[in-house]
């Protein structure tokens, strides 16, 4: 896919491709058009997410794809993350008749059922160019309490859920597919929605470890690509940040107590528990202090700009920070050549 070699350790990027990789971002649109070109060219974006407002038919979809990243290649950058959510049942992007539909966590009960899942969708993902799944979702509900991720998870044993999630990872990466765990710690507990504003869950990390980190646990174990956090507030943890601006959570537990080596990513930026509490600005210095390697922001508006030209600034003017950087780009360039191998 790429004619340009990249260095393992990401130290041969620009500090512009190094802002520019630490970028998911969404975009309007269903085919190759100016605005992804200057996400591309100028913001140097690590990928791209797509939303049902980008695709079109099969051939449609493999075109876009197609495209984005021949430009990429055409700038010098490294091959793009192409990312969906494609957990089946309420959220699914790509529909029948092109692709198969599936009724989602909550009707996958065997290894057999996961592993089904998993090699059809990452087939299908395959075919399109698509090539990082935000999936599976390890969240753990609670019995009889109508949480937000009811319908969506595995249910309230979290041992299944380490099971089947386990095995769904396994499965999307052996076929070629980065698997993304989320929404860590774990949103099961919550009835809030996060899209909407800031869920605090008040249990202490005793709780959390008997439940809702055992799936995560496996996640890690079978090396997963990508681990979501979640915009929820863990009061017991830490008063003052979501996980997704954390760095008790996103570097103290998930790095180094949990030891988890991968690409960390936020949920969507753009979300109201973290829009209606938190400044832009604000955000993303966060991010860069949580060690966190890749900030998502799913709609188009001039806070893509605004990012990339804050991380470019602090990666220039921090010492620190830019030798974290390097740790980002390590992840992020070791995650895309699960994928590309002639990287």
């Amino acid at each position: 896919m790429t004619s340009k070699k990249f260095a393992v350790d990401g130290s041969g990027l620009s500090l512009a491709q190094q802002a520019g990789q630490r970028l998911m971002l969404g975009f309007n649109g269903a085919c190759m058009n100016s605005r992804l070109e200057f996400l591309i060219r100028e913001l140097k974006v690590g990928g791209i997410i797509l939303f049902s407002r980008n695709l079109g038919k099969f051939d449609d979809i493999r075109q876009l794809c197609h495209d984005v990243q021949e430009f990429a290649t055409e700038q010098g950058q490294p091959p793009l993350l192409i990312a969906i959510d494609q957990e089946g049942g309420q959220v699914a992007r790509l529909k029948a008749p092109d692709f198969t539909e599936f009724p989602g966590n909550s009707s996958i009960k065997t290894i057999a059922d996961a592993e089904h899942f998993a090699s059809v969708t990452a087939s299908e993902l395959r075919r399109i160019g698509v090539n990082m799944n935000y999936a599976p979702v390890l969240d753990v509900t609670l019995p009889d309490i109508p949480g937000i991720m009811e319908g969506r998870s595995f249910g309230n044993d979290p041992h299944l859920a380490a099971m089947l999630g386990g095995t769904i990872i396994e499965t999307l990466q052996r076929l070629g597919i980065l698997a993304v765990a989320k929404h860590f710690p774990g949103i099961g507990r919550t009835v809030l929605d996060s899209h909407l504003d800031l869920p605090v869950v008040r249990e202490p990390m005793t709780a959390l470890e008997a439940r809702d980190l055992i799936p995560f646990q496996a996640a890690i174990a079978k090396e997963v690509s990508g681990v979501m956090l979640s915009h929820i507030l863990y009061e017991k943890l830490d008063p003052v940040w979501p996980a997704s601006l954390s760095t008790v959570i996103a570097r103290d537990l998930l790095r180094t107590r949990m030891k988890y080596t991968g690409v960390v990513m936020t949920d969507d930026l753009d979300m109201g528990a973290v829009v209606r509490h938190f400044d832009r600005a604000t955000a993303v210095a966060q991010t860069l202090l949580c060690e966190i390697d890749q900030i998502l922001i799913c709609n188009e508006s001039p806070a893509m700009e605004a990012a990339f030209e804050q991380i470019y600034r602090s990666i220039q003017d921090d010492t620190t920070l830019k030798q974290l950087s390097l740790q980002s780009m390590k992840r992020i360039l070791s995650a895309k050549r699960r994928v590309f191998k002639d990287m």
